[in-house]
This record gives C-alpha cells, structure tokens and sequence, in this order.
C-alpha cells in the first residue's frame, strides 16, 4: 500500500513540475534541469517495483532520492 502512495505522490510531484516549468518563461536550460529531475523521480520509484534483487530496489530509490535532491536544488534556484 505504501509503495502506491509513494508512486502515486511521485505521480502528482512530477505534474505539478511540469505546470510550474510550463509557465516559466526564460531560463530554459533551468526549468529543463527541474523537468528532468522532477520527473525521473516516479520512473525510478516503478522501476524498483521490478528490481533483480533487494540491492537493485535500494539502488533505484537512491537514485530517487537523489533526484529529489536534484529537484530541490533547482527549485531553489528559481
């Protein structure tokens, strides 16, 4: 049940980012970085749905994680 919620607040994350860089205008290579970001976090949330092994799950919401960081800092900087 937690994994859905999690991907489905990665889900609203990544349209709410998507709204947000559709607005901006300017600084194109800035909203880009938060697109990409902003939305690879709910990729590699499914993606550790299908994971090899235990390691890869953790590998892949690390990677999640990280990008949430990522996300954070752009977000910042606009």
């Amino acid at each position: 049940m937690a994994e859905n919620k999690l991907a489905d607040m990665s889900t609203e994350f990544a349209f709410q980012i998507l709204k947000l860089t559709d607005d901006i205008k300017g600084h194109y290579s800035l909203s880009n970085q938060l697109e990409r970001s902003g939305t690879s976090i709910g990729a590699n949330i499914r993606e550790a749905k299908y994971a090899h092994s235990k390691a890869d799950f953790t590998a892949k919401l690390q990677i999640a994680l990280k990008e949430c960081y990522e996300a954070e800092y752009w977000l910042e900087l606009m």
